[in-house]
């Protein structure tokens, strides 16, 4: 039996890393599955950054939510926005979570909840002990706890929240 050599073009090496990449993304292997469940950690890292029990950095939610649900769906008043199907917390359904985008002063996190400022407000209490005070007499009244999260009114909806200022650069401090 005769041997014959089959001539392969040769690829200089980022030619070749492109090539396996357009190969990848052409079958998929890359792309974020269209249906994937909230990791685990969602409650943790999420939850925990709207009640916020931690550094808030709206950088490393951004790749959070990239990494586990795809790209924003849109960018609108000084945010990303990111639909999180299947996401609950606090037993309560999470529609989308919001990340700030440096446009503004402050850096957030925040979510879109299926229930009621009231609703939510008991579901946090029920879950993790958090209060909330309601802060001002309006119609519609805002609730924040001490370290800042707060639960406001979104159409029949609620947002809860994580803001803080974004610290000075170290030439400035």
């Amino acid at each position: 039996m005769d041997v014959q050599a089959i001539a392969v073009p040769a690829f200089p090496p980022r030619r070749a890393a492109s090539l396996c990449l357009a190969g990848a993304l052409a079958l998929g292997a890359c792309a974020v599955p269209a249906r994937a469940a909230p990791p685990t950690n969602f409650g943790t890292v999420i939850g925990g950054g709207l009640l916020c029990n931690d550094q808030t950095s709206n950088r490393y939610y951004y790749d959070y939510m990239v990494r586990f649900f795809g790209p924003p769906y849109k960018r609108d008043g000084g945010a990303w926005w990111f639909r999180t199907q299947d996401a609950r917390l606090w037993n309560t359904e999470i529609s989308e979570v919001i990340v700030s985008d440096d446009t503004w002063p402050l850096v957030f996190v925040g979510a879109v909840a299926e229930a009621t400022p009231d609703e939510l407000e008991q579901a946090v209490a029920a879950q993790s002990g958090v209060r909330y005070a309601k802060i001002d007499s309006s119609r519609f009244p805002v609730r924040e706890t001490r370290p800042g999260s707060r639960i406001v009114y979104f159409d029949r909806r609620s947002k809860i929240y994580c803001a803080k200022f974004q610290p000075l650069p170290p030439a400035l401090k």
